[in-house]
């Protein structure tokens, strides 16, 4: 009786304390509860709270599309996406047909940046198509930028014909716009357009004393004169681009005035466009000036002619640094190139004939003391010339691309030896490169 006493009494001891610990529990997880409202709550308040230059900084890193879709969240959002340093630097991207925000910029957000933007805008850029399309709408877009003064102005096409389609007189009319509205433009790129003197004039007479980079190659319709007059009138001018025949002893002396600044960068075109075309030569003291006034000055050249069309080069010194040879070139031009080019620091042949360039090789590693990079496609070289070539140039080669079936074997090196001792002179593990078997 007194053990059923006892258990009874236990019983109701436990059950008694029940409550208590149930709603002490309860208590503790209607806490916990508030506490993650709250800080959820918290959360969104400082989203909200976001200082405006922060909410700036987050959205530079957001493609367009995300940054579109952040607007929505609410109503800071939305205006933060319309701050005027958002909208700086814009690139058009004009694709047919213009479906999607992935392969073009929406002809609705071109809208809404030309009224809302347009003022802001200042490093510009399209991206076209091959299609006339395409360049037509760049240009309708160039022709309504009346309020922006654009520092930096790029039209890019990733195919031709693109903007050498367009009709002429609308092409020009748009960048007429850009040239008098922007007045403090620094940059400016219209590779294969078909921009002329008159406009290069209006250029001129609003941007002379702000323009330092210009690329223009493959623009029929500038002659020699044009350019001549941005070299008289641009003294700032530190990179140029252009094709071979707008190149003159006139242009070079211009450049070399003393009203004008170092030049930096000078990228020279030499297209061939019909076989046996003839080719104007540059006097060596016209050379000789430029290196003068702009002794570190880089001189690029893109030779894409026949053989028989290299006569009126490399036969003085030339201050070229880095010269590139798109189709085949011969052992004799080689040989001048290694005679006549002692500022070489790069040199890319991707065709030559059937007989091995070694005594062209071993001349240009004696004479272009300079040189740092090579690279070799359909040619020939013995083995044994190859490493010569590589122990005269030493560690200064940082690159050195050579394709495997340049390489002929000889009675000292084998293709599976030559890697090791070009490997000892460079410093570095070398490998030849190899074609793909696709």
């Amino acid at each position: 009786m007194k053990r059923m006493k006892g258990a009874e009494e236990g019983s109701n001891s436990s059950s008694s304390k029940s409550p208590p610990e149930a709603r002490k529990k309860v208590r503790k997880q209607m806490r916990e509860e508030s506490e993650a409202v709250a800080a959820s709550e918290s959360l969104d308040c400082e989203w909200a709270r976001l200082p405006q230059e922060l909410l700036l900084h987050i959205f530079q890193y957001l493609p367009l599309l995300d940054r579109a879709y952040a607007s929505q969240v609410c109503r800071r959002w939305n205006q933060a996406f319309h701050m005027p340093e958002l909208w700086r630097c814009f690139e058009f991207e004009l694709n047919q047909p213009a479906s999607s925000y992935l392969k073009a910029t929406h002809p609705d957000l071109i809208k809404q940046i030309i009224k809302r933007h347009s003022n802001h805008l200042q490093y510009v850029s399209f991206k076209v198509d091959s299609s006339t399309e395409s360049a037509e709408a760049a240009c309708d877009i160039l022709s309504q930028l009346v309020n922006c003064s654009l520092k930096t102005l790029g039209l890019i096409s990733t195919a031709r014909p693109s903007f050498m389609e367009v009709p002429k007189s609308h092409f020009i009319s748009a960048l007429t716009v850009v040239f008098v509205n922007s007045k403090s433009l620094s940059s400016l790129k219209i590779d294969d357009t078909p921009v002329d003197d008159p406009s290069l004039k209006v250029l001129v007479a609003n941007n002379s004393d702000t323009l330092k980079l210009l690329k223009m190659s493959s623009c029929p319709h500038v002659s020699p004169a044009g350019i001549l007059c941005v070299a008289d009138q641009c003294h700032g001018l530190r990179e140029l681009a252009l094709n071979y025949h707008l190149l003159s002893d006139e242009l070079l002396l211009a450049l070399s005035s003393e009203k004008h600044v170092h030049l930096e960068h000078l990228r020279i075109d030499v297209v061939s466009e019909n076989p046996g075309q003839h080719f104007h030569t540059i006097k060596k003291s016209s050379w000789d000036a430029m290196v003068r006034h702009s002794p570190k000055f880089n001189l690029v050249m893109y030779f894409f002619l026949y053989e028989d069309e290299f006569g009126p080069f490399f036969n003085e010194e030339i201050p070229v640094t880095h010269l590139y040879f798109g189709r085949s070139v011969s052992k004799e031009v080689l040989g001048r190139v290694g005679l006549h080019c002692p500022r070489l620091v790069e040199l890319v042949v991707c065709a030559n004939g059937l007989r091995p360039l070694d005594e062209e090789l071993i001349r240009i590693a004696k004479h272009c003391t300079q040189l740092s990079a090579i690279g070799l496609g359909e040619c020939e070289v013995s083995c044994s010339a190859f490493v010569e070539f590589v122990k005269m140039c030493g560690r200064r080669l940082s690159q050195l691309s050579i394709m495997e079936e340049v390489l002929i074997p000889d009675h000292k090196y084998s293709l599976d030896e030559i890697h090791w001792e070009v490997s000892k002179h460079l410093g570095r593990v070398w490998f030849p490169d190899m074609m793909p078997t696709w």
